[in-house]
């Protein structure tokens, strides 16, 4: 018997539909993935499961004496436990020290980070059946989104909403997408879905294309001339009638943003250069004796704990914070734009057309000196502002639609560099990829700070690292080229089904291999091929289009099988790893 089941659900605000006779079922070891446009109902759903939002018609089935508990998108810091037995105070301590969080922190005091962390640890110190999490990796750093990664892979069941596609590939077992009001299903990680969606859409197209051309031919003929009309046929009639209902019942999917950045005249082939470089605040070191050279056109990703000085060091680089000691040199014809995690550039009670273009009814894009000008209610439909939200105040717009309103306003203005600290947050995955889309067409500079480990592989070219002590150290390359050349080799395969990831064979590289690990780590490739190639077929297998006429049996013994091998692929990988840095002499990497 599954955990919940949620069956034929109706929920309308105004008059769109976001939940339209709606059904999925959640079962035991499930780890689903919701996903979904920004605005689409992702988190009233779960707030229905929650038992926080009731539907309009439909029902939610639960297994008795079923333990839920949710996590909003901005939770307040938990004080649940106060006044709780022992044993429960016990565990919330466990769960803050696994994820980060300090025992004494002052609730008035924590910032975003610690308080979803916080949020976090309170949810799973409750133990329940089924977690669910509305963008649990938000305001979290990359240390915090593996410890979250983790601890979910030893969770009963969880449904989450989070756009970063690395953590839907590393954790989710199912991923499950709100489209117009219905519920889509796909097996496996968010990589499978994306192929799968793809066949998907391409056969929805030519579906709805046959449609649209029989309905121009009804059309075309019930406007013929008086004669045909005397002697119509009155059931092809009734039948094009049918015809215009089902056509205007038929919801499209939304448009996609149209991403082009305003770019001002070239800088000067210097931006930015450090000469040993000091920053403090109070005792906390930021940054120490750095060198660092930004050259026009660098792509440059900033990563670090949360707390590390990011930001700091990005105004520095810009030259709008001053030193401590050292210097810092800023290059000619500098036209920095700069995207604020925090949304401090947005005046929340100016209408969503005036944060655009003030007092007028155009805006003025530049390009390379250039300047095309755009009617303001076309320039908001590029970024899925209809215009009846022209007028809408910023404060009555979501999250994901406040970072929207921030890029359009950000890419109407010349600029030589993005400045972008956090962009990602709220944004929906399809946003995103347009966004990174339109980063690898821009050809200025772009200092971004990201804990989205896939977008910083997308965007940036070069890694400056935080490395403790307010030392920087700078990579090549993106998060995974960072990792590599750590030597912390994370494998990208998703977590088991019900396991954390087998612990690493830490590195005892004064130890020679053995007859036996030689011969274990030249079997090693062939093992991982095989299983590849079984994981392959296998997701060939579900994605056919009447795989789901099968027994239950066989689609439990199909999940079964696929859970083992991305247990048996994780071990592998991982212990090849570790073989192979033993024998190179070199430490294994390490979570």
């Amino acid at each position: 018997m599954p955990l919940l089941t949620l069956a034929n659900a109706d929920l309308a605000y105004g008059d769109l539909p976001l939940l339209e006779r709606a059904s999925f079922a959640l079962e035991e070891r499930e780890r689903i993935g919701l996903i979904g446009r920004n605005g689409t109902g992702k988190s009233s759903l779960l707030g229905i499961l929650a038992g926080t939002v009731s539907l309009d018609d439909g029902e939610l089935r639960k297994r008795d004496g079923l333990r839920i508990v949710l996590v909003p998108q901005e939770p307040a810091f938990p004080l649940i436990f106060q006044g709780a037995p022992p044993a429960a105070a016990h565990k919330l301590e466990e769960f803050f020290h696994r994820l980060g969080v300090d025992p004494q922190l002052d609730p008035a005091k924590a910032s975003g980070g610690e308080t979803k962390r916080a949020a976090l640890a309170a949810a799973f110190a409750q133990e329940p059946d089924v977690l669910l999490l509305d963008e649990p990796t938000n305001h979290l750093d990359i240390d915090g989104i593996l410890a979250l990664e983790n601890l979910l892979a030893r969770q009963p069941a969880a449904i989450f909403v989070t756009h970063d596609r690395a953590f839907l590939d590393r954790v989710a077992t199912r991923i499950l997408e709100l489209d117009r009001g219905r519920l889509a299903s796909f097996p496996g990680n968010f990589s499978a879905y994306e192929a799968r969606k793809a066949e998907q859409l391409a056969v929805e197209s030519v579906v709805h294309a046959r449609f649209d051309k029989f309905w121009a031919q009804e059309e075309a003929w019930i406007r013929k001339g008086i004669e045909a009309r005397r002697t119509r046929n009155e059931g092809r009639v009734r039948r094009l009638e049918r015809l215009r209902e089902e056509r205007a019942a038929r919801r499209s999917r939304s448009g996609n943003v149209r991403l082009a950045i305003g770019e001002g005249q070239r800088s000067g082939k210097l931006v930015s250069e450090f000469l040993k470089v000091n920053k403090t605040f109070g005792d906390r070191r930021i940054v120490k004796h750095l060198d660092l050279i930004v050259s026009r056109g660098d792509r440059i990703g900033l990563i670090g704990p949360n707390g590390a000085g990011k930001t700091t060091l990005l105004k520095l680089i810009l030259g709008t914070l001053a030193p401590d000691s050292g210097l810092v040199r800023l290059g000619a014809n500098l036209q920095p734009a700069y995207f604020d995690q925090m949304r401090a550039a947005l005046d929340l009670d100016a209408s969503v057309a005036d944060t655009i273009s003030p007092g007028s009814e155009w805006v003025d894009l530049p390009s390379f000196g250039n300047v095309r000008r755009k009617h303001i209610m076309s320039y908001l439909g590029d970024f899925l502002f209809p215009p009846r939200r022209a007028q809408s105040k910023v404060a009555m717009l979501s999250g994901g639609e406040r970072n929207r309103l921030l890029l359009a306003r950000l890419f109407a203005r010349p600029a030589n560099v993005l400045v972008l600290d956090e962009p990602t947050n709220d944004l929906d995955i399809e946003s995103l990829e347009l966004l990174e889309a339109a980063l690898q067409d821009y050809s200025g500079t772009i200092l971004l700070v990201s804990h989205d480990r896939a977008f910083l592989d997308n965007v940036v070219t070069q890694t400056v690292a935080a490395e403790g002590g307010g030392s920087w150290k700078e990579y090549a390359g993106g998060y995974s080229d960072y990792l590599r050349q750590r030597g912390e080799v994370r494998s990208v395969a998703p977590l088991s089904r019900g396991q954390a990831s087998a612990p690493r064979e830490r590195g005892v590289s004064a130890r020679k291999l053995t007859y036996k690990e030689t011969r274990e780590l030249e079997s090693m490739p062939a093992e991982i091929q095989a299983l590849e190639a079984e994981q392959h077929a296998l997701t060939a297998k579900v994605t056919a289009p009447d795989y789901y006429r099968q027994p239950p049996e066989a689609l439990r013994a199909d999940r079964e099988r696929s859970a083992e091998i991305e247990r048996l692929l994780m071990e592998k990988l991982e212990r090849w790893d570790a073989l192979e840095s033993r024998k190179s002499g070199l430490p294994s990497g390490t979570d």
